[in-house]
């Protein structure tokens, strides 16, 4: 599904929980952020921004910024700038980029998704983050639901959460082994005296 979709989704329970943007409609619903992304400026490799480590809002002054409907990264154009274009998606978006149509603006987790090779992303400084949040319905938090809450917080199954640890079994001390004994060696019997030869009489 569509960003835009998740959240009705989970309303209309075709879902039971589902990764959304904090700036996205919650109402009726649950949300634990998990974490932040920066925001990135998507452009051609051989664009002359190219050659910044990082941009600022300044550095896109001039330029005709694209922000897909299927994304609710939360920033605005300032005043007196050329106005955001608005394509359908993404994939539409970066096909346009590649075209020198315009820049995208997005989270940079969709740059990572849409890598080109002829494409590159700068993180763009003193702009609004992406937050991204594990969604689900206010009077549905079941069993499901929090072993799914521990999985993206990185709890394990062994892990405890507002329960006792089962005890593990004792186990009993490892004997050491008897060293096996060699087999007696049978004693050797005692040599026959050697008998000389009888002397002849004269």
């Amino acid at each position: 599904m569509s960003p835009a979709e998740a959240a009705d989704q989970i309303r209309e329970r075709s879902v039971q929980a589902a990764l959304l943007r904090l700036t996205a409609d919650r109402a009726g619903l649950h949300a634990i952020p998990l974490y932040t992304e920066v925001t990135v400026v998507v452009i051609p490799k051989d664009h002359l921004l190219a050659a910044a480590d990082e941009v600022t809002p300044d550095d896109l002054a001039d330029e005709v910024v694209l922000h897909p409907l299927d994304d609710t990264l939360d920033w605005a154009q300032p005043p007196g700038r050329p106005a955001l274009q608005r394509p359908d998606t993404t994939g539409d978006a970066i096909e346009l980029v590649a075209a020198g149509i315009g820049l995208l603006v997005v989270p940079q987790s969709l740059a990572r998704l849409h890598h080109r090779k002829d494409l590159t992303y700068r993180t763009i400084t003193d702009v609004p983050q992406s937050q991204v949040a594990l969604s689900w319905l206010e009077d549905e938090t079941t069993d499901a639901i929090e072993q799914l809450i521990g999985i993206v917080r990185g709890r394990t199954v062994n892990s405890t959460r507002g329960r006792q640890a089962e005890p593990e079994p004792v186990r009993e001390p490892a004997r050491a082994a008897k060293p096996q004994r060699k087999p007696a060696t049978p004693a050797k019997k005692p040599a026959a005296p050697k008998r000389g030869k009888p002397r002849r009489r004269s």
